[in-house]
């Protein structure tokens, strides 16, 4: 069984909730909570497994309630707004459902933080096996005539120009080397995604995603129709 708490300041959805619960099996119900000071007293003493709150809340959101707990549970966030996606994503939350919820969209939510919560319990097996090497944080960018040295946390996002890239960072002027988006992938971290034929963005820069465009800074990053399935899969939108 997988312990589990409701957090939502909206009667009727809670109802909801504490309803789709009683329907799976292996969610158990220890509480439902009408705003996060009486979740965080329930939190405090028991450490559930996993946690449905509501996000815009009075007084205590449910990122608040995340950020205020010592130790660091699954969560799910539940919410009528679409715009704190990207910072679910940045928590790792199991899943962002947008209000009105189906059931069925429920139960993969649920279904999937079962099988995350599952495998962790697991007794792990010892197997001898190689440490693979530390990703690399840097990279070598020719650009003009000397070989730039840029941390790829650095990295905000990159505009492909026919032959050259456009590589913006956390300095005011962005560098221009000769090179194609394709290639210059490759040596990028998981944290970057294509998000468009002439862009490529680092997903821990993102402020926003407004429909089919993202914010970085203040510009207005296009995704492209291509690319705009595995990019809301990766932000579990």
């Amino acid at each position: 069984m997988i312990s589990c708490i409701i957090i939502d300041d909206e009667p009727l959805a809670l109802e909801l909730l504490e309803d789709f619960i009683s329907k799976i099996e292996f969610l158990d119900l220890i509480a439902s909570c009408s705003n996060g000071f009486e979740a965080t007293n329930i939190l405090r003493n028991n450490k559930v497994d996993l946690i449905f709150t509501d996000i815009e809340m009075p007084n205590f959101s449910g990122i608040d309630i995340i950020k205020s707990l010592d130790y660091n549970p699954h969560f799910i966030f539940t919410t009528a707004y679409s715009h704190y996606a990207v910072e679910g994503f940045n928590l790792n939350a199991i899943d962002y459902l947008v209000k009105p919820i189906p059931f069925h969209r429920f139960l993969k939510a649920a279904t999937r933080a079962q099988s995350i919560i599952n495998n962790e319990k697991q007794e792990p097996t010892v197997v001898n096996v190689e440490k693979p090497a530390p990703e690399q944080d840097f990279i070598f960018v020719k650009s003009e005539y000397e070989n730039l040295k840029v941390n790829i946390n650095d990295i905000k996002y990159i505009e492909g120009l026919k032959d050259y890239i456009k590589i913006y960072t956390n300095k005011d002027k962005p560098i221009l080397t000769l090179n194609s988006l394709k290639n210059f992938e490759e040596k990028l971290s998981h944290n970057f995604i294509r998000v468009h034929k002439s862009y490529i963005v680092s997903l821990n820069h993102i402020h926003s995603v407004q429909r089919n465009r993202i914010i970085i800074d203040e510009k207005w990053i296009p995704i492209g129709v291509s690319y705009k399935t595995e990019f809301l899969k990766r932000i579990d939108f």
